[in-house]
């Protein structure tokens, strides 16, 4: 891996991504180039259908584009193969997805262990009780995710998103699921915990809760990305 001078940087060059429907091409990226510094908290913005996922996933190593150049907390992604971006995955992003993916045979405490057993870190299971404790949920630590609300399903899966202290932190419509007030105390957790770090925060979203939050707002459109205001 690259030196840590480029630890949570993000940098995009000319992507072009297209999907083949039958004899027609689509065409999701076009050109896309963009910066996001070390410590920026940025929404991805666009209408449904646009790519905003889809430029997530390629950003997250999911997936790679067509043609360009991703390079990720100083990684080139698209000179490595999928093992390597799988590695480079499980130890230095974090992701938080829209519907939780927790493990539903494991417990809260399990499914938060499991980052740091994939990356050999079982001697660090302290940080379980400090996350849970962070979160307000410190007494949920045997429960199953089905005992759980929705609200304290995000706020596990944040958790787990960040218990191997990733650089960088993916969130594909992390409050799409839940009601206003359970969004507003994930949001909140999302945000404070990835600040303090001085984590890298890129989100997929189209709440004008989380757009108000953000360094910088990236919209997508026609396959091109372009900067906009916060309004």
């Amino acid at each position: 891996m690259s030196g840590a001078a480029t630890t949570g940087t993000v940098r995009l060059d000319q992507l072009r991504k297209s999907f083949r429907e039958g004899d027609t091409e689509h065409v999701v990226l076009d050109g896309v180039s963009a910066t996001i510094a070390a410590g920026e908290f940025v929404v991805l913005l666009g209408p449904s259908g646009s790519g905003k996922s889809t430029l997530l996933n390629i950003v997250g190593g999911m997936d790679v584009p067509d043609t360009g150049t991703v390079t990720v907390d100083g990684e080139n992604l698209t000179a490595v193969d999928e093992r390597a971006r799988t590695l480079f995955r499980r130890a230095r992003l974090g992701f938080v997805f829209q519907f939780f993916n927790l493990i539903p045979t494991l417990t809260v405490e399990e499914n938060l262990l499991l980052p740091l057993e994939l990356n050999g870190r079982e001697a660090e299971r302290g940080r379980v009780g400090e996350l849970l404790a962070r979160i307000g949920l410190a007494k949920r630590a045997a429960a199953f995710p089905d005992r759980l609300s929705g609200g304290e399903q995000q706020r596990i899966a944040i958790a787990r998103a960040l218990i191997h202290e990733p650089s960088i932190v993916l969130a594909d419509e992390p409050t799409g699921n839940l009601d206003g007030d359970n969004a507003e105390t994930v949001l909140d957790v999302l945000e404070s915990m990835t600040r303090t770090a001085g984590r890298t925060l890129i989100v997929v979203t189209h709440s004008n809760r989380i757009v108000e939050r953000a360094d910088r707002i990236l919209a997508l459109r026609h396959g091109r990305l372009e900067e906009r205001r916060s309004t």
